[in-house]
């Protein structure tokens, strides 16, 4: 995400300019905050929670989402719940998680599916 700005992210506002930003695919007891979060980072993802990075975990009904990150001074957590939908989460996939690029995590955090986007087939300018 690198050149990204502090901009409004569907409802949510991050003021950090990660250069990653990693989805964690399995669901996880959102009960956990930052301490818990950050083990899982380690342990599970196999990655340092102090790197230049956001880290994305979602609960079993996928209606809330917590975001980890370190600003290099200390953790920040944000949460975010849906009232009556759900978050489009990736299926099928095998491995922990997921590097998400800058539009792919404005479409999660916009209700919309990150990898199944049919690509577009253009056939004149004029159309």
């Amino acid at each position: 995400m690198g050149g990204a700005t502090a901009e409004d992210l569907s409802g949510m506002k991050m003021f950090v300019q990660p250069e990653r930003v990693y989805l964690h695919v399995d669901a996880v007891d959102l009960r956990k905050s930052i301490n818990g979060l950050v083990l899982i980072v380690e342990q599970q993802l196999l990655l340092s929670p102090f790197i230049d990075a956001l880290f994305i975990f979602s609960n079993k009904k996928r209606d809330k989402l917590k975001i980890l990150y370190w600003d290099k001074t200390c953790f920040a957590l944000s949460y975010k719940r849906l009232e009556k939908h759900r978050f489009k989460w990736p299926q099928g996939i095998e491995d922990k998680q997921m590097v998400l690029t800058e539009q792919q995590l404005q479409w999660l955090l916009g209700g919309f599916d990150i990898i199944d986007h049919p690509p577009l087939q253009y056939r004149s300018v004029g159309l």
